[in-house]
């Protein structure tokens, strides 16, 4: 399945982000956004307070805020930030930090077009405090994994992995800022690459054509 979208006027791929806290991975990749085939046209945000916001701003991003307290229920919460969704009629959703799980009907009507980035080498240490899992467990190499979602937590197809040592003396903090640096350039390649054309999911495979 390949998973090139419908384009913008402008012949680039909409992306739209979601984020829930600071954005440094949504920063990441708005440095990029010079040099590859895409725009991002929206940053939704379900902290009204989160730094993203800024981000976006400074930026030059249009921002939604849709505030999860806001909502008697979680269903009318998704309900409404599917709503938002479709009416910015991204190509790809990148989640950069958001920190709800998203319902199903969102993950299938943009199916091949969501992204994550997990602090850990998938499919070890799904979930919360990746790193300290990876620390709890001893293992000697940690790292990032970019993936499609799908209907599970952390389990879709895997797009690009980056490996980072664990040292001796590393603790949660320090581990997480080593994993953090190949983050920022690991996220930004995948976004490339989904813009180029050149992702192509077959099964539980993601080929980089």
């Amino acid at each position: 399945m390949n998973n090139g979208g419908m384009q913008s006027p402008t012949g680039k791929k909409r992306i739209v982000v979601l984020a829930s806290g600071r954005g440094s991975n949504f920063q990441a990749i708005l440095d990029t956004l010079g040099t590859i085939h895409g725009e991002c046209v929206g940053l939704v945000t379900d902290v009204p307070g989160a730094y993203a916001i800024e981000r976006a701003r400074n930026a030059g991003v249009p921002v939604q805020v849709i505030s999860f307290r806001e909502y008697p229920s979680r269903d009318a919460y998704e309900a409404a930030l599917l709503e938002s969704l479709l009416a910015l009629k991204p190509d790809l959703v990148v989640l950069a930090g958001y920190m709800r799980i998203l319902g199903n009907g969102i993950v299938r009507a943009f199916q091949g077009k969501i992204m994550n980035i997990h602090p850990a080498l998938l499919p070890a240490f799904p979930g919360l405090h990746a790193q300290r899992q990876a620390l709890e467990y001893g293992v000697k190499v940690a790292g990032c994994t970019v993936h499609f979602v799908d209907e599970e937590m952390d389990s879709g197809p895997v797009i690009l992995q980056k490996c980072v040592p664990v040292l001796p003396g590393d603790d949660e903090e320090s581990l997480a800022e080593r994993i953090l640096e190949e983050e920022h350039r690991c996220y930004p390649l995948a976004v490339k690459l989904f813009c180029d054309d050149r992702l192509v999911i077959d099964g539980r495979t993601v080929r980089i054509l």
